[in-house]
């Protein structure tokens, strides 16, 4: 029998911080422009291949807007709600669909090939699946102010994160056939770390390590 992946998430930690931005996205000035941008790639990419979906499964769609573009071009779309406890992890809870997309959910999942695996079986034969999420390298200033606060003792505040190469050996390992990874850069600068975390926390892009590390003191923010 095979061990258990290590539980590298919290999945009650997981499920607060999507309800936590599912409020907050509902804010005229909510941050959401990582949101924005994974949803401008999903529509780019299905453009360049000429998808047009009869039916769609969408997850993470936190604004709205995929969902709202993909049935203006006559999809019937579906969409599944991670702030009301849908896991990943778990069977994708319908099937049959020319199109499976997923924003910002899979990069904090505790088993990414077994999600994978049932990410692929809600697809109709010769569907096309699409994952968006941040990946490795991402968030470099502040991975940089954690550690130097931290000092001599590091202390775990942001999550590892899957690169290229990584998730395309996830991808055969799930029995994918013709995957295709890359990576985009979004570009933003601030100027306060506050304002930095809450915008990531609007986004469902918070930490939820299974263990994270202590609250940071004031002397380690000065």
């Amino acid at each position: 029998m095979a061990a258990p992946p290590p539980q590298i998430f919290s999945p009650a930690r997981r499920l607060a911080a999507r309800r936590r931005a599912r409020r907050l996205q509902a804010l005229p000035d909510a941050a959401r422009f990582v949101l924005d941008d994974m949803v401008e790639d999903v529509l780019e990419r299905i453009g360049f291949v000429r998808v047009a979906p009869v039916r769609a499964l969408v997850a993470g769609d936190w604004t709205g807007a995929l969902a709202k573009a993909l049935a203006s071009g006559g999809s019937e779309v579906v969409e599944v709600e991670p702030s009301e406890g849908f896991a990943e992890e778990q069977p994708w809870p319908a099937g049959g669909f020319e199109l499976v997309a997923s924003l910002g959910t899979l990069d904090t999942v505790n088993d990414l090939p077994g999600a994978l695996i049932h990410l692929r079986g809600a697809l109709a034969p010769g569907g096309l699946a699409i994952a968006s999420f941040v990946g490795a390298g991402s968030l470099p200033a502040l991975r940089e102010a954690m550690l130097a606060a931290d000092g001599e003792r590091p202390a775990p505040r942001l999550h590892p994160q899957v690169d290229v190469r990584a998730g395309g050996q996830l991808l055969q390992r799930a029995g994918w056939a013709d995957p295709v990874i890359d990576s985009r850069t979004l570009r933003v600068g601030y100027h306060s770390l506050d304002r930095l975390v809450g915008d990531l926390r609007a986004q469902a892009l918070g930490n939820v390590l299974a263990r994270p590390g202590p609250p940071l003191g004031r002397a380690a923010l000065a």
